[in-house]
């Protein structure tokens, strides 16, 4: 796989929740942190997603904010 975006991080489908129209998927990329991405329903099906799979989370974005508490 070659993908222009730089932020890419492999990991494990831990849960998915399918909609109507789009399917929320959670995304363990190390233990205990968690990636959650709402793709299309058929992109899930099309991609054969399924709990317990492997798949890459792509982060892909114009602006990241920084805050601090």
């Amino acid at each position: 796989m070659q993908i222009s975006a730089r932020n890419s991080f492999k990991g494990t489908v831990k849960s998915m929740t399918p909609g109507a129209v789009n399917t929320e998927v959670v995304i363990e990329v190390a233990p205990g942190l968690e990636i959650t991405a709402v793709i299309t329903k058929t992109s899930a099906e099309g991609l054969g997603v399924s709990v317990g799979g492997e798949v890459y989370a792509v982060v892909k974005a114009s602006d990241v904010m920084v805050a601090v508490d």
